[in-house]
């Protein structure tokens, strides 16, 4: 595996890549990886002849009170998973060769950007989609996977690259969890022995969500109180936001289909902010 940090050289590569007739596959990430991660770079490597994983904590994407100084990051541990999985490519560019003293560019992307996550983080999805379009640039992938968990941000992202005519699929994973059914984060990292139940109780109204969807009878104010009111149990949570919505307009649902997702982002200690998400009816 090669470790690349200099943006030129990363668009130089993958342009030689190109010319030998090799797909690429990218994986944009944050680092600290764990399963989720893994799981996007082993899915790239069936898609793709030679996968790229960018590492770059992205600092226009947290406000100002976000957890950028402390997000979790070890580059000598992430590298080590990285080469285990086959990535032929770590690309890991510093800070300054990404936004210059100079830089004034913003991507923006209206609609589905907006409400949940677009309205408790104001501006986050416009820095994501920001050095996203920068790492489709660097990087020129045939193909980009990325995570369901981060519902919005895969809808937004897939609106953009439509918009703006990037030449690029993008393939959405299914959230990976742990074996007590949380969703894997980097920031579970932060998360205590003492507050693992009421982490778990994202999953649990999930669960309890998709059997009051199944019966049918339920409305979907119904769902979502109940799910609240199963979350709001424990003392540590505090409910952001629990909503129901098409799975591609991001529309707010008035009844349950087969294209309703339950989105749901909780604190956890006022600190540690947790998001999950799933359809609410079984395929068929």
């Amino acid at each position: 595996m090669k470790i690349v940090t200099s943006p030129a050289e990363m668009q130089s590569i993958a342009l030689d890549l190109r010319q030998q007739g090799r797909t690429v596959g990218l994986v944009p990430t944050m680092g600290w990886f764990h399963e989720g991660h893994l799981s996007l770079m082993r899915k790239a490597k069936d898609v793709a002849d030679s996968v790229i994983t960018s590492l770059f904590v992205n600092p226009i994407q947290f406000g100002p009170s976000e957890d950028l100084d402390n997000y979790p990051y070890d580059l000598e541990r992430d590298k080590a998973l990285a080469a285990a999985t086959g990535v032929d490519f770590l690309y890991a560019p510093e800070k300054d060769s990404m936004y210059t003293d100079a830089f004034s560019t913003t991507v923006h992307v209206e609609g589905v950007s907006e409400g949940l996550c677009g309205d408790a983080r104001p501006g986050h999805f416009d820095g994501v989609t920001t050095v996203v379009a920068k790492l489709f640039n660097q990087t020129l992938p045939h193909f980009a996977v990325f995570g369901q968990k981060d519902f919005q941000q895969l809808a937004v992202i897939r609106q953009m690259v439509r918009d703006l005519d990037f030449p690029i699929e993008i393939i959405a994973h299914p959230i990976v969890r742990e074996s007590s059914g949380l969703a894997m984060s980097s920031r579970n990292t932060y998360l205590k022995d003492e507050d693992q139940d009421a982490a778990l109780s994202l999953s649990r109204g999930i669960a309890n969500a998709k059997e009051l969807a199944a019966d049918r009878s339920a409305t979907v104010e119904k769902i979502k109180q109940s799910v609240q009111q199963d979350i709001e149990k424990h003392q540590a949570c505090e409910v952001e936001y629990i909503e129901i919505v098409n799975a591609t307009s991001l529309a707010v649902c008035d009844n349950i289909d087969s294209e309703s997702v339950i989105l749901l982002a909780v604190k956890i200690n006022n600190s540690i902010r947790l998001i999950d998400n799933s359809f609410l009816l079984a395929s068929s």
